[in-house]
């Protein structure tokens, strides 16, 4: 278990974005908003993702980069910080998971998990 002092929860809550996608041409376009609460006793930055994604076809992509749409949110203990981005996937099935790099403000480097989230399109019920 994760020293308490250093801990961020992450929330995920992905949706399938219809009106963007185009199946014909092997086109799904996810939407997800994630929900970061630090859950420990130290303010933390987040500087930086890591994400892996999988499509059905077991074709993965890695996506790094600094901080998620454009910020590096600081958060206090008990502070949460939510955000909205997207993919899109050549099959209407897949996986994402990964991590954030976090700074708390006494410089200690901690990683928090994404848990794995399927992004899917809606079953159609006949």
């Amino acid at each position: 278990m994760s020293d308490r002092k250093y801990a961020i929860e992450v929330r995920t809550a992905p949706e399938f974005i219809a009106d963007q996608s185009n199946p014909e041409n092997d086109h799904y376009v996810f939407a997800y908003t994630i929900t970061l609460r630090n859950v420990g006793s130290v303010a933390a930055q987040l500087v930086s993702r890591h994400w892996i994604i999988t499509d059905a076809d077991d074709q993965v992509q890695e996506v790094r980069g600094l901080g998620v749409v454009g910020q590096q949110p600081l958060l206090q203990p008990g502070e949460s910080f939510e955000y909205t981005s997207g993919c899109a996937l050549p099959t209407p099935v897949g996986t994402m998971r990964g991590s954030y790099r976090m700074v708390a403000e006494d410089g200690t480097h901690f990683d928090a998990d994404i848990p794995e989230f399927t992004l899917a399109i809606p079953r159609v019920l006949h």
